[in-house]
This record gives structure tokens, C-alpha cells and sequence, in this order.
């Protein structure tokens, strides 16, 4: 009985620094969802920059199409924020809580990986703000005009953009962090440099699956997401025969 309760005592340990953890990343959301909220004017600003470049100079708006839509656009645009700015202390919560239990070369290897995640989404959250938004935008808008004798006018509703908006960062920004995944999964020897070329004909369906599943149906915002998955599974299986190299040259130099 006692070898049962001295077990449970290092599993209550880790649960009480786990809600302690868990807890930090809330007061993390909630303070910087509250600065987000104060901001949220201007944040949305900043949002529908490309839609107002899409339209051009003293063209295009925004209509609000339920009376409660402005204050629920506000929220949303705060937890959005939030996500971004709380997003380095939730990691290092949870990497002070995973680290303890790795070994110094495990810590090592992981820390490379860690440090790319927000590298590699901020990449791709850019390519969807700074080209593939404002070329869809530019697509879609060219069907506005005429159409039997009636005025066709684009007037998105705030919700629905913001919504677009949002699809468009987080696909582009987490579709980014393939390379992360299939390095991991390299290094912990679930696929080899030579099983990924000997995919690349299913990743090419893959990719273009992906996009038209993350992406509004059109195929130019399809293709501008498509076309940078395959060129980062290449760039990964290069980055990879690198990595096998250097560590068979440490194996080697320590077997001798």
C-alpha cells in the first residue's frame, strides 16, 4: 500500500505544475485578448488593408448584416490577437513542462524544430496576407459590373470577411509547418529520405487536396498554396539528406 501512494505522489506533483502551467496560458488569452479588444479598431484595420487596395481608391465597404455582428467582429478579432501574442508564452510553458523529462541531447535535437514553428508560420501567414489575399481579392472583384442590364456590387458582410481573412493566415501559416513535421518524424524514424521521393507523386494530389479543402474554392488561391506545400517537401527531403550526412559523419567519428 505505501509502494501505491509513493507512486502517485510524482503523478500529483506533475498534475499540480501542469494546472499551473495551463493556468498561466488562460491569464496569457484572456490579458491579451482584453489588449486586443481595446485595439480591435485598429486591428481590423489592418485586416482589411487588402480588400481596400482590392477595391481601390474611395471604392468598396463593409456592411454589417445582424445588429449584434460589429460586437462579435470585435471579439473575434481580439481571440485572434490573442492567439499571436500569447503564442511564445504558451510555448515556453509548455516546454518548461515537457523539457525536465528529455535528456540534453533530446533537448538538443527538439530545440531547432521549436525555434522554426513561428519562423515557418509567420512565412506562411505573410505570403497569404501580402500576395495571395490581395490577388484573390483582385480575382474575385473582376466580376462585379453589369449582368443583364442589373448592377452586380460586391458588399461582403464584416463577419464574412474577417472570416475569409482568418481562413486564408491560419491555412497558409500551419500548411507551412510541414517541414517541422516531417523533419520530427524523420528524426524519430517513422519515414526516411527515401520513402518521402518515393511519395512525391501522392504528395503532389495531396497538396492540391489540401488547398482546395483550406482555400476558397478558385483556383488562384488553390494553386498560390499548392505550389509553395510541394516546393517546402522538396526543400525538406534536401534538408534532410543534410541532416542524415552530418549524423552519420558523428557516428562515424565516434565509433572511431
Amino acid at each position: 500500500m505505501k509502494d501505491i501512494d509513493d507512486s502517485k505522489a510524482p503523478l500529483l506533483d506533475h498534475l499540480i505544475e501542469l494546472r499551473g502551467r495551463l493556468l498561466k496560458c488562460v491569464w496569457a488569452l484572456l490579458l491579451t485578448g482584453a489588449i486586443c479588444f481595446y485595439f480591435s479598431d485598429k486591428l481590423f484595420a489592418i485586416l482589411v488593408y487588402p480588400l481596400k487596395e482590392a477595391f481601390g481608391d474611395g471604392g468598396g465597404r463593409l456592411v454589417y448584416t445582424k445588429l449584434y455582428e460589429a460586437f462579435f467582429v470585435q471579439v473575434k478579432i481580439a481571440l485572434f490577437g490573442a492567439f499571436f501574442l500569447s503564442f511564445p508564452i504558451i510555448a515556453n510553458q509548455l516546454w518548461a513542462f515537457v523539457a525536465p523529462g528529455l535528456y540534453a541531447k533530446e533537448k538538443k535535437a527538439l530545440l531547432p524544430f521549436i525555434l522554426m514553428t513561428p519562423v515557418l508560420f509567420t512565412m506562411g501567414a505573410s505570403l497569404a496576407y501580402f500576395v495571395v489575399m490581395p490577388t484573390a481579392f483582385h480575382f474575385f472583384l473582376e466580376f462585379q459590373g453589369n449582368s443583364s442590364g442589373l448592377s452586380v456590387e460586391a458588399l461582403p458582410s464584416a463577419d464574412a470577411y474577417l472570416t475569409l481573412v482568418m481562413q486564408f493566415v491560419l491555412a497558409f501559416g500551419i500548411s507551412f509547418l510541414m517541414p517541422v513535421l516531417l523533419m520530427l518524424l524523420n528524426r524519430a524514424g517513422f519515414v526516411t529520405r527515401a520513402q518521402l521521393i518515393g511519395l512525391r507523386r501522392y504528395m503532389v494530389v495531396a497538396a492540391f487536396v489540401l488547398a482546395a479543402v483550406l482555400t476558397p474554392p478558385d483556383v488562384v488561391s488553390q494553386l498560390m498554396l499548392a505550389i509553395p506545400l510541394l516546393l517546402l517537401y522538396e526543400i525538406t527531403i534536401i534538408a534532410i539528406w543534410f541532416t542524415d550526412r552530418r549524423q552519420a559523419k558523428q557516428e562515424s567519428e565516434a565509433a572511431a
